[in-house]
């Protein structure tokens, strides 16, 4: 029996656009309320979220029971977390602060098994593998991982082209936020400076054949970002969608009273 087939790698393959939300309330009921929400995949984000091992697989837990596709982001790339992430299973990490195609190419060799990577071979004990009822997970799991990369800063962009030239990066995302308070506009993705840079950068993946992704709640940025080529959008955050609906809707009830 292979691994399972990895539905958000292939759609990405295939070029299609899945439409997508950060999980930040690091709980699995939460996740799994948003699993019924009608999103193609929702990522468990643990760089600005209090998640931690237990909580992001729980998470996987309850998502698989669900249509939409988990992608977890690990605080930073590094070796240990991304093997647990995926022992825990994980098919496709999303990894933050890529500067260069060195990192890139380290990433792929923690997303591979031997002898072409550096991912421990301990899959006969995890969640992954099934518990070892998944007798060939360790030939066949390498061609279902999807590894995705963001570039969020100036050195990354002038880097893009190295980076997006390694093989076994699946899509490079590339983050508003950041990108904009490196090029000194906190706050402000939506300067026309920080706007150029980002669909500059989103047409660029896309022509490289890799896919190009973009977290934006702004529709006037999100239609600019498919248009230049943006292939896995996210669109909102759970911890919005609640404090945002929470404060409105209390809004409109005490105002009734003015």
């Amino acid at each position: 029996m292979p691994a399972p087939h990895n539905p958000f790698k292939q759609a990405l393959k295939d070029g299609k656009t899945v439409f997508g939300c950060w999980l930040g309330l690091a709980n699995p009921y939460s996740a799994e309320v948003m699993g019924t929400a009608g999103f193609d995949w929702l990522v468990i984000d643990s760089e600005h979220s209090p998640n931690d091992l237990r909580t992001i697989l729980a998470q996987l837990q309850v998502l698989e029971a669900s249509p939409s596709n988990p992608v977890v982001r690990v605080p930073i790339g590094e070796t240990y977390l991304i093997k647990q992430i995926l022992d825990a299973g994980a098919q496709t990490i999303l990894v933050p602060m890529v500067d260069n195609a060195d990192q890139a190419r380290q990433l792929v060799r923690d997303t591979t098994y031997p002898p072409h990577g550096d991912r421990g071979v301990g899959y006969a004990l995890s969640r992954a593998s099934r518990f070892s009822q998944i007798a060939d997970y360790g030939l066949t799991a390498d061609a279902q991982i999807c590894l995705l990369v963001q570039v969020e800063s100036r050195k990354g962009l002038e880097n893009l082209d190295d980076i997006l030239a390694v093989d076994g990066i699946d899509g490079v995302f590339v983050g508003p936020a950041d990108l904009a308070a490196d090029m000194g506009h906190m706050g402000n993705p939506a300067h026309p400076d920080v706007m150029a840079a980002i669909l500059g950068a989103i047409a660029k993946i896309d022509a490289s054949g890799k896919a190009a992704g973009i977290l934006s709640m702004k529709d006037d940025m999100t239609n600019a970002a498919i248009k230049a080529g943006a292939r896995f959008v996210a669109v909102g955050a759970d911890v919005l969608i609640l404090s945002q609906t929470a404060q409105a809707l209390a809004a409109k009830w005490k105002n009734t009273l003015k």
